[in-house]
């Protein structure tokens, strides 16, 4: 069996395209995903505002759009690929942080999972995807939805590097947590790190080939997805192996992967490697070996952090969680969007996003519809006070 590799490179927005493109296929990404079928390009919003390192940035998605093209992937079989989230709006999401303005420049299709595309039961599907599941055929006695599209299609999932509440950190695994399991998702929550190694199990199953690459020109710390601070890190990383490239990602982040419990499973039970000694490192070694010293999300929790602990593992448990599974559920989405949009977002979030938008990158991103890239990236970012001022609020 071959080693399971990950490419790591530093970047910078005048080279961004040129760096993705050697990236993907120094982590050999065409040996992987097909040529002949559709690719899903699975972006990640994890809040329909622009937050730094929150969701997929939009050089990352045409970065990965651009090298397919290059590398003679036809852009017929390729589309924007989106899942809902209850607590955010994909469209919404797809426009504050300019994915849709690079689907469209592309011509590629935008696939919304929840809009007209029919899902199927994952005991209909091909084979038996529930074989020797950890945990989802408790969850979902009678099975549970998966979108009827995705068997034999390839997908390439698009994770930033980040931490995470429930998981410590969020990656290419978790990546697949919408656009694999219909709304009533939040019911794993209790056995979140057994779910993650499920549904990699069935990704192996129906997918053509399951490939990530992950950005980390920012990267979020704290009490993630949302309520993170964002550092500038320049890196981005890619890889077949969608435990590796978690593992890589946590161990920047200055955490043992071993003792992250979705990557020790998927480990143990021959899914992917998550011990960093066992994983070809290609590309720059050296920013592999930077060890961030991230706090983590537990140091720092907020209030609907904590919250949400005891429901799901703690004191609330036994006289809230019962609640989640029946038509009282919409209060705890209420509350989740109160708290971060009308509350945390507008009073701590605004000057982070503020800070940010002053980095290179974030002058990017604040010009990205009128920047012209030369092939390779940008240059000559202009500061732009007025949009900054107007997407931090």
């Amino acid at each position: 069996m071959s080693k399971s590799k990950v490419a790591i490179l530093k970047t910078e927005p005048g080279t961004v395209f040129t760096d993705y493109h050697r990236l993907m296929n120094l982590a050999g990404y065409q040996e992987v995903i097909d040529k002949t079928v559709d690719t899903a390009l699975k972006i990640n919003i994890s809040w329909q505002h622009f937050y730094p390192a929150c969701s997929t940035t939009p050089w990352q998605l045409e970065g990965v759009i651009r090298a397919m093209l290059a590398d003679g992937y036809k852009p017929d079989l390729l589309h924007g690929c989106h899942n809902r989230t209850v607590v955010v709006s994909a469209k919404t999401g797809e426009r504050n942080n300019k994915h849709k303005h690079v689907i469209d420049k592309h011509g590629l299709r935008n696939i919304h999972l929840y809009e007209n595309q029919p899902w199927i039961n994952v005991r209909d599907a091909i084979g038996d995807l529930t074989k020797d599941l950890l945990v989802l055929n408790k969850v979902y006695p009678k099975g549970f939805q998966i979108p009827e599209r995705f068997p034999g299609e390839n997908i390439i999932h698009l994770p930033t590097v980040k931490t995470h509440v429930f998981t410590t950190m969020t990656g290419a695994m978790k990546n697949a947590f919408g656009g694999l399991l219909n709304e009533k998702r939040h019911w794993t929550h209790e056995v979140i790190h057994e779910t993650l190694v499920d549904l990699l199990m069935i990704q192996k199953r129906i997918h053509k080939g399951v490939f990530a690459v992950m950005d980390g020109t920012f990267a979020g710390d704290g009490p993630g997805p949302r309520c993170m601070v964002p550092y500038v890190k320049n890196v981005m990383l890619a890889s077949a192996d969608q435990v590796a490239i978690d593992a890589i990602s946590a161990k920047l982040m200055g955490f043992d992967p071993m003792e992250i419990k979705f990557i020790r499973l998927a480990h143990e039970m021959g899914l992917g490697c998550g011990n960093p000694d066992d994983i070809e490192i290609v590309g720059d070694l050296d920013a592999a070996a930077e060890n961030w010293n991230f706090d983590g999300p537990y140091k720092k929790m907020t209030f609907a952090s904590r919250m949400q602990h005891k429901i799901y593992w703690g004191s609330m448990k036994k006289w809230v969680e019962w609640s989640l599974k029946t038509w009282m559920a919409p209060w705890a989405y209420g509350a989740s969007i109160a708290y971060h949009d009308y509350y945390w977002l507008p009073f701590v979030g605004r000057q982070r996003v503020h800070e940010a938008l002053g980095s290179e990158w974030g002058r990017l991103f604040a010009n990205w519809e009128q920047m012209e890239s030369d092939g390779n990236g940008f240059t000559d970012i202009p500061e732009s006070p007025a949009t900054v001022q107007r997407i931090a609020g």
